[in-house]
């Protein structure tokens, strides 16, 4: 009996042993999400924009309102994914992001609805896209077009210019500038070096924007013909006096002396899609004083410039304009043709940045090239200065300098650059 009592007592503590292990082995393998806090509203309102989930860093989740644990669970669902979201539907699905925090952002989302729409064609413009800048430039001055052409989408532009209004109508600094919520450290990093902007926010930054506000509000709307307004008049409408200049510029040198119709005063790029809204109402363009500056524009214009006689590598910024290109325009186009030491063919000035090409392809056909000065040399003999300048050779400017000390013979220098055919293609333009 005694070795049957403590045969079953063994049996039964074996057992519990065996029970407990598992029961422990098998709670390791779920997860504890006991201390994950969903998001629930925030006590702070948020200053939301549009914002496509894939491009945001941590700082910018915690800008949402999402705490740093709940942050790390969105980028591990993620992952698990593939690597990207692709909907609406599939974000939602995130347990980190609770109904209520997915119903406040839902609208800010730059994604399809659901996982069939992101099939379709018609969302591929919600890939991501590379930035391309021409050059230095100020974000003050620029249109939602412009944010376009330098690879945001139209929602991101619109997005950009919301916050520009927020901040008082002009960005202020590179630190302001960075603040804004749709521009991402990486696409910052790649912008700072171009942007005109003080590099500090100013201390007196709230007074100012509490003024600007202020004054904002006190502008009032009165019926006017944009034809005979002057510059105090534009500047009476809440335009600063540096964007008043530009409008009669704008209206007296590229549209020849008056705006036409209320698409030629949309277009000027000092006046935002908001306060042209505004002013629309007001707007009265009158035939009569149409007529009047049309005549005397005509009285005082002389011989125009005959450009089928006119290089295009010697063509001016005035009479750039005289064909009817704007000031940016004109400007890119002078100041690409300096970089490169004069263009080899025409297409190149298509690929300028800012102009409108439908008005510059018609200036090609009319206008003849001259490349008989464009500077040409050897990748041997080519000046180290103009390599390092050169838009072409630039970037494969020190490799050409190191390899050139060893080796003259130039297949083998091209062959140790290894760069794509097509960038060979371009600089082999300018290489006798």
């Amino acid at each position: 009996m005694k070795k049957n009592y403590y045969q079953k007592l063994a049996f039964m503590g074996m057992l519990l042993i065996i029970l407990f292990t598992f029961q422990k082995y098998t709670s390791k393998e779920k997860e504890d999400f006991s201390d994950v806090k969903f998001v629930s509203e925030s006590t702070t309102p948020l200053s939301l924009s549009e914002f496509e989930p894939n491009d945001l860093d941590q700082k910018q989740w915690q800008n949402l309102g999402f705490t740093e644990k709940q942050i790390a669970t969105i980028l591990n669902y993620k992952k698990v994914v593939g690597g990207r979201f692709t909907s609406k539907e599939q974000f939602k699905k995130c347990y980190a992001v609770s109904p209520e925090k997915f119903k406040e952002l839902e609208s800010y989302i730059l994604l399809p609805e659901t996982n069939k729409e992101a099939k379709s064609s018609h969302f591929k413009s919600f890939e991501k896209k590379s930035i391309n800048i021409s050059g230095k430039f100020n974000p003050d001055h620029y249109s939602a077009n412009d944010w376009v052409k330098m690879g945001f989408s139209e929602r991101q532009a619109e997005a950009i210019l919301k916050y520009k209004s927020y901040l008082g109508g002009n960005f202020v600094s590179k630190e302001k500038f960075k603040e804004c919520f749709i521009i991402n450290d990486e696409n910052y990093e790649k912008l700072e070096p171009y942007l005109i902007l003080p590099t500090k926010t100013p201390e007196n930054f709230k007074n100012f924007a509490r003024n600007f506000t202020s004054r904002k509000s006190k502008v009032q709307y009165h019926s006017f013909d944009p034809n005979t307004l002057n510059i105090d008049g534009w500047k009476a409408f809440g335009f600063s006096e540096k964007q008043a200049n530009t409008i009669v510029n704008y209206r007296d040198r590229n549209l020849k002396g008056s705006f036409k119709n209320l698409e030629d005063i949309q277009k000027c790029f000092v006046i935002s899609a908001e306060k042209f809204e505004e002013l629309r109402p007001y707007i009265k363009l009158n035939p009569s004083n149409l007529a009047k500056i049309d005549e005397k524009k005509f009285e005082i214009r002389q011989e125009k410039t005959d450009f089928s006689k006119i290089d295009l590598n010697s063509i001016t910024f005035k009479q750039l304009l005289e064909f009817g290109m704007d000031e940016r325009a004109a400007g890119s186009i002078i100041g690409f043709r300096k970089k490169l030491g004069g263009f080899v063919n025409k297409d190149q000035i298509l690929t300028t940045y800012n102009i409108d090409k439908d008005l510059t392809q018609k200036l090609l056909t009319i206008a003849p090239l001259n490349t008989s000065n464009v500077p040409k040399y050897t990748l041997v003999d080519a000046p180290e200065e103009w390599l390092k300048n050169h838009p072409y050779f630039k970037y494969s400017a020190d490799k050409i300098i190191f390899y050139r000390i060893s080796e003259r013979d130039e297949k083998k220098i091209w062959k140790l650059l290894k760069v794509k055919p097509e960038y060979e293609a371009r600089m082999k333009l300018y290489l006798k």
